[in-house]
């Protein structure tokens, strides 16, 4: 399925040092320059549809997005980052994404480096609601990640070290085999660049390569340009991808990224009968 979504969002950032340096006095002599004491930053956004990945997490309504981040000067950092989500996009009894991470970044020149792991976690969720042989528990996904840059250009490698949001294989017939997905892993590619005056223009290809999951690999892209307003980060974007996510009343038809937002629903007069049909299906496979 190709879901075209026109976003648009919102940012403001904030940022604060954790400890403040006593000048020294003015008959002090010279000292060598110090390292850049450890900071502490935040950020907050609303954007018009939350997408992970191209796929829509918020059935096109609006996403309040925040997170903090403690970067320390020799280059290791944890953050967290949260969102609300929809419970029918694959976290049954759920509304809140909450991501925690940490990792190591290092600059060479040009050049970037970055490793580390990520934590999805969505409380009140639950697993097994997605399939009988889904994880127990609250859904989470646990990720390692490499990644490298160069200038504006960055890419990042993402490997599941669980089963992929607590899910568990399907065949052909979207039949559970009870098969871990652990090794799915995601590849990232992106740029960022500054127009100057504040302007700046963003394009991702990203692909997930899907472990013992029938028909749910896919790639995603999208284009956006942003403006800086007074530290105020106004952007527009277009995101797209080529997940299998045709509808059916047919459970032997429906294909895995079967997320239909209220807009396409209308768009495409869909009946209220098939809604349900797609949204049970999501509930009980993949979300």
């Amino acid at each position: 399925m190709k879901k075209t979504l026109l976003a648009t969002l919102l940012v403001t950032a904030f940022s604060a040092p954790v400890m403040a340096q006593t000048p020294a006095p003015a008959d002090a002599p010279a000292a060598a320059e110090a390292p850049p004491t450890p900071a502490l930053t935040g950020n907050l956004g609303i954007f018009s549809s939350y997408r992970f990945r191209g796929i829509d997490q918020t059935f096109g309504k609006p996403a309040l997005q925040g997170g903090i981040d403690y970067a320390h000067s020799s280059g290791f950092y944890v953050g967290n980052w949260n969102s609300n989500v929809s419970s029918g996009a694959g976290f049954p009894d759920g509304n809140l994404e909450m991501d925690f991470y940490g990792g190591y970044k290092h600059a060479f020149g040009d050049f970037g480096l970055d490793v580390g792991g990520i934590l999805y976690y969505y409380p009140g969720s639950r697993g097994r609601t997605l399939d009988s042989r889904a994880d127990k528990g609250t859904v989470t996904n646990k990720e390692l990640y490499i990644g490298g840059s160069w200038k504006f250009l960055s890419a990042k490698y993402y490997y599941s070290v669980d089963d992929y949001f607590s899910l568990r294989g399907w065949d052909s017939t979207f039949t559970s085999t009870g098969k871990s997905t652990r090794g799915t892993n995601y590849f990232d590619l992106s740029a960022n660049y500054d127009l100057g005056d504040g302007w700046g223009v963003n394009g991702h290809l990203g692909h997930l390569n899907a472990k013992n999951m029938n028909n749910a690999d896919y790639t995603d892209w999208k284009l956006g340009v942003t403006k800086d307003v007074s530290g105020w980060v106004f952007g527009l974007s277009y995101v797209d991808t080529n997940a299998k996510g045709s509808c059916s009343s047919s459970a032997s038809s429906i294909q895995p990224y079967c997320f239909v937002s209220s807009e396409r629903q209308q768009r495409l007069g869909k009946q209220e009968q098939q809604h349900q049909g797609c949204r049970s299906w999501n509930r009980r496979h993949f979300g």
